[in-house]
């Protein structure tokens, strides 16, 4: 607990309460939010300024209406201050709208809320939405200079931030240009502009587009009949064995789609002579779903499941498990698989990950195992085109939208058009894209490290700034002592003057 000791002279310990009074907005139901008209302010609106707007045109009280340069501060879900920069609106539930008195100073208890936000999460409830109850919020300590020295604070920290800002929208312009280049590298690697330079050293070993596809077709074929021997084999040694256990599954015969039309061929970039647009279904003699069986916190083998592709990758962390031996054997991954996902939000849908072997697991249902023939396609060329702007615009087209999700079942990431070339130029083609994306990854963690770096150097100002240090005192301030009982004063006028207006109302 803050001590008298602490503070520095002329200071004094109050609470958020103490010092204004936090207006909670309305809960506007679905059924009063219309197309046009004065907004309300939800917690999206002020995380995100891209994020749409509901409307009210009705009557409302005028407690809950938000003037330009008002303070509010969300106290459920993401927990944060902010000055309302918009025009007038509604103020929803779920945030204050900080009605601090005339002789405090207003960014001072911006700042300070800022400050104190990392303290009111120790008090938040719930798991998924937290929120802060008004009376926990309200108990909250402050520390409270004298008013000249909240000015003083107020400017200093004005200064300092708007430089670290300036850095850090330098950062954030510099990690949108990586994800620009990096769309641009996977654009270009797909049109087979990384490997002209390749093809003119080894024009004499590559062949026409129409005999690569031959080679595919037949690749594919002799892969089923291989599949279709190894059954006969298997379900003779079933039989032989007595009939025990499940009779082996017979593979069928793999999906001959109709090749793409003139029309779907028009709308795609050019391919280089060699190579060619097809469906993906070329490539594999059918895909796999993961299992729908439910997993548990621990046991003998992970499952990979959607949250777990990131980057192109799996991250091996936040992992479920099975014990199932038919699940294990039914979906366990081998080097290479390239696993797409399926279902997910609907700009997170179609997500790639390859598995590299790093330890036995199985996949999730919600993760399809596109099956690619070795032969016909290197899994990382895969992988990748399935990130390329093509990939992308042909999943947002085929897509199907439910509630905050898209879905892209099997049939239609089958019908996807691949750009087919020559193994050896598939590996190229890698090669060039990871030497490129290689160096934009460590600009990105440069970047991603400058940009804690600045939040670390936000927060350490904050901090000096209410402990005293960021601006010298002077013993002529008036002391906090007395700007409190001005503020209980107003505070007081204020109340007073309320149950007067409720009294006319009445």
């Amino acid at each position: 607990m803050t001590t008298s000791q602490d503070l520095p002279k002329g200071w004094a310990t109050t609470s958020l309460g103490e010092v204004a009074t936090y207006q909670n907005g309305r809960a506007f139901k679905p059924s009063e939010w219309e197309v046009t008209g004065i907004p309300i302010i939800r917690i999206q609106n002020l995380n995100d300024a891209s994020a749409d707007y509901n409307f009210s045109n009705n009557p409302h009280e005028e407690k809950f209406m938000v003037r330009c340069g008002d303070l509010l501060f969300a106290w459920s879900a993401s927990l944060g201050a902010y000055i309302w920069k918009g025009e007038d609106a509604w103020l929803n539930q779920h945030i204050f709208r900080v009605d601090h008195t005339k002789v405090i100073d207003r960014l001072f208890l911006y700042y300070a809320l800022i400050n104190i936000t990392a303290k009111l999460y120790d008090k938040a409830h719930g798991s998924g939405m937290v929120h802060v109850t008004k009376g926990r919020f309200e108990e909250t300590p402050l520390r409270l200079p004298p008013l000249s020295e909240q000015h003083r604070i107020v400017a200093k920290l004005e200064e300092l931030l708007s430089e670290l800002d300036k850095g850090i929208d330098s950062f954030k312009t510099a990690r949108e240009q990586l994800t620009v280049y990096r769309q641009a590298v996977l654009k270009h690697a797909f049109e087979g502009k990384l490997t002209e330079e390749w093809r003119k050293k080894h024009a004499d070993e590559l062949e026409p587009a129409k005999i690569l596809l031959e080679k595919i077709k037949a690749e594919r074929e002799q892969r089923y009949r291989q599949q279709l021997d190894d059954w006969k084999r298997a379900v003779k040694a079933w039989e032989a064995s007595g009939k025990e256990g499940k009779k082996p599954t017979n593979p069928g015969k793999p999906k001959e789609l109709p090749p793409l039309t003139e029309e779907e061929l028009a709308k795609l970039p050019g391919l280089p002579e060699n190579w060619i647009w097809e469906k993906l279904s070329w490539m594999t003699l059918g895909v796999d779903y993961g299992t729908s069986a439910k997993s548990h916190e621990a046991g003998k083998v992970p499952v990979l499941r959607m949250g777990n592709i990131q980057k192109f990758r799996f991250d091996w962390s936040d992992l479920v498990f099975s014990d199932d031996e038919d699940e294990i054997n039914k979906y366990r991954l081998k080097r290479g698989d390239v696993l797409f996902n399926r279902t997910n939000s609907p700009e997170l849908v179609g997500k790639t990950a390859i598995y590299q072997g790093e330890q036995k697991a199985i996949f999730a249902g919600y993760l399809i195992r596109v099956n690619q023939i070795p032969n016909i396609v290197d899994p990382k060329f895969l992988n990748y085109f399935l990130n390329s702007v093509v990939a992308k615009s042909q999943g947002n087209k085929v897509k199907t939208d439910g509630v905050n999700q898209s879905n892209i079942n099997a049939n239609k990431l089958i019908q996807y058009p691949f750009p087919y070339c020559s193994l050896n130029e598939q590996e190229e083609v890698v090669r060039e894209m990871e030497s490129r994306l290689s160096v934009a990854e460590k600009l990105e963690q440069e970047i991603e490290d400058g940009l804690r770096q600045a939040e670390a150097l936000r927060q350490s100002l904050l901090k000096k700034a209410f402990e005293g240090g960021l601006v010298p005192q002077d013993p002529n301030d008036e002391p906090a002592s007395v700007l409190l009982e001005r503020i209980k004063a107003e505070k007081a006028k204020l109340k007073q003057k309320t149950r007067k207006q409720k009294k006319v109302a009445v």
